[in-house]
């Protein structure tokens, strides 16, 4: 029997082929947040709109004062961050089923990528002014909403965003600890996901500009909500 979504099984990790697709979907989104957060640093004044953990940082270095860092921008994308937060919050309280509620979110996301796409397209630059503001803001509240949605999905090591965690479980669940770290395979992709999705996110930054990476992001968030819509991850949700 498979094991539930959420929950880890020692005995039994991914042996589902639904859990398998659920946690390809989530190692694809947390590769999105890679290649994201790769433009925004590089591309918006050193601010992210995925990981708020290192915007909260970046906002401290802005406050203190260092050079290249802006408070407003990291404000900007902490207040959208959370607004979309607040509607993903709501999203989760009016869409049934857990696959719903997993395309929904995905396939907002795909559509506020696309927007500022187009924006970084349209503009001449996305580091000053108000196509810097705006991509923030659209970026910021989609990651918002995210990241409520996965919350509430509750799955084991797959934040899509966020590997501190997911790290320490990792080294504390070793065999080095101890430990037999029967999660080892889902947390190490993770860790991959993000440090590839930056990789590629930071090298078509640097060589095509912001609009480029954004709408590659915006294409495969596309098409993994699709996948989820179509595919054995929604049967496996739904069954938790």
């Amino acid at each position: 029997m498979a094991a539930a979504p959420g929950r880890d099984a020692a005995t039994n990790a991914a042996s589902d082929p639904g859990e398998r697709a659920l946690l390809a979907v989530l190692l694809t989104l947390t590769l999105l947040s890679g290649v994201v957060d790769g433009v925004c640093y590089l591309g918006l004044g050193r601010v992210f709109t995925a990981n708020m953990t290192g915007n909260v940082v970046v906002l401290g270095f802005a406050t203190a004062g260092a050079p290249g860092f802006s408070v407003t921008a990291s404000l900007t994308s902490l207040g959208l961050f959370l607004v979309g937060a607040v509607c993903g919050g709501r999203v989760t309280k009016h869409v049934a089923g857990r696959s719903r509620l997993l395309i929904t979110a995905v396939a907002l996301e795909a559509a506020f990528v696309t927007a500022a796409a187009a924006v970084a397209f349209a503009a001449s630059t996305v580091s000053a002014g108000w196509p810097r503001y705006t991509t923030i803001a659209i970026l910021a509240f989609a990651m918002g909403i995210r990241n409520s949605v996965i919350r509430r999905l509750a799955v084991r090591d797959m934040t899509t965003t966020v590997l501190t965690m997911t790290l320490t479980g990792l080294a504390a669940d070793s065999g080095l600890a101890g430990g037999r770290n029967p999660a080892a395979g889902r947390r190490i992709g993770a860790v991959l996901a993000m440090l590839i999705g930056a990789t590629a996110g930071a090298w078509l930054f640097l060589h095509h500009g912001a609009g480029l990476p954004l709408a590659i992001a915006a294409g495969v968030a596309a098409a993994t909500a699709i996948a989820v819509y179509a595919g054995r991850a929604a049967a496996f949700l739904d069954k938790g």
